[in-house]
Formats: C-alpha cells, structure tokens, sequence
C-alpha cells in the first residue's frame, strides 16, 4: 500500500503545476489530537496567498474525488519558505552553495548546530563549509538541513 504522502503527491502534481508552481513537499502529521496534510509549494519569484489559493481550491477538489484519506483532517497549502528543509537529492543539488543550517541528533565538538555553505551531497552525507574549516556529517547524524537566511 502506497504511503499517504506519496498518493497525494501524484495525486496533486498536476494540479500545482497547472497553477504555475512546482510540489516542493507532502506532510500529512498529527498535531494535537488533529491530523493536517499540507501542500508545500515554490515557483520561481516566489508564492503569494493567491498561488496557496488556486493550489487548495483544485487540489481540495482532487482529494474530495479521490477519498485518499481515511477519517477527517486539516487541509493546508503554503509556500515551502524561505528556510525550507532540504530533504532530496534534487533539493541538495538546486541549493548547492547555498547558505545552510545543519542540526544533528547529537552533539558533536559541543554543538548540535552547524551554519555554513552547503558544500557537498553524496548518499545522505552533508559537506558544509564553516568558516575555513569543511565540515562532513555522515546521514545517520544530521537530523535536518535546511536553507539559511542570511542578512
């Protein structure tokens, strides 16, 4: 049996296409007794509230047709964000030399942290370049990498 995820994400590809925007994520989680599924979104320039708008009214339209989901849930759409986790290999690969925000499960030298450039992706292992210093975590000990925002 397909995951949830995985079946909306076929599910809505074309729909968030058609909407001029790219299916950046699926998350379907439970969060204080309710389950929410969200649409995560990007297209070049940015998402605005009309995009999450166009991509929820088709989308909610799909997913009442198709019935993936059994029980009640919370539907959302939104923009993948500015600090968006990097999950797979294309994301790694489109952000390399990007600033980024690596956190382990546990610490290492002190620190669970690590803000660098994104310096390498092989096979789940993350190079980040702090400072002078290049820096590999091997993929069982990076609990998230995602964007960083620089001002």
């Amino acid at each position: 049996m397909a995951k949830i995820t995985d079946t909306v994400a076929r599910l809505a590809a074309p729909a968030v296409e058609a909407a001029g925007c790219q299916l950046w994520d699926v998350e379907y989680v439970r969060e204080a007794g309710t389950w929410f599924l969200r649409l995560y979104i990007d297209k070049e320039g940015g998402v605005n509230i009309l995009d999450c708008e166009a991509v929820s009214r088709a989308v909610s339209d799909l997913l009442d047709e198709a019935d993936p989901i059994e029980g009640s849930y919370t539907f959302e759409v939104s923009s993948a964000g500015a600090e968006r986790p990097l999950k797979r290999p294309s994301d790694f690969a489109r952000f390399m030399g990007s600033p980024v925000t690596v956190k382990l499960y546990k610490a290492k030298d002190g620190r669970k942290e690590f803000a660098g450039v994104l310096a390498g992706y092989d096979n789940g292992d993350v190079t980040v370049t702090v400072g002078e210093r290049e820096l590999t975590f091997p993929k069982a000990e990076v609990a998230l990498c995602r964007l960083r925002v620089e001002f």
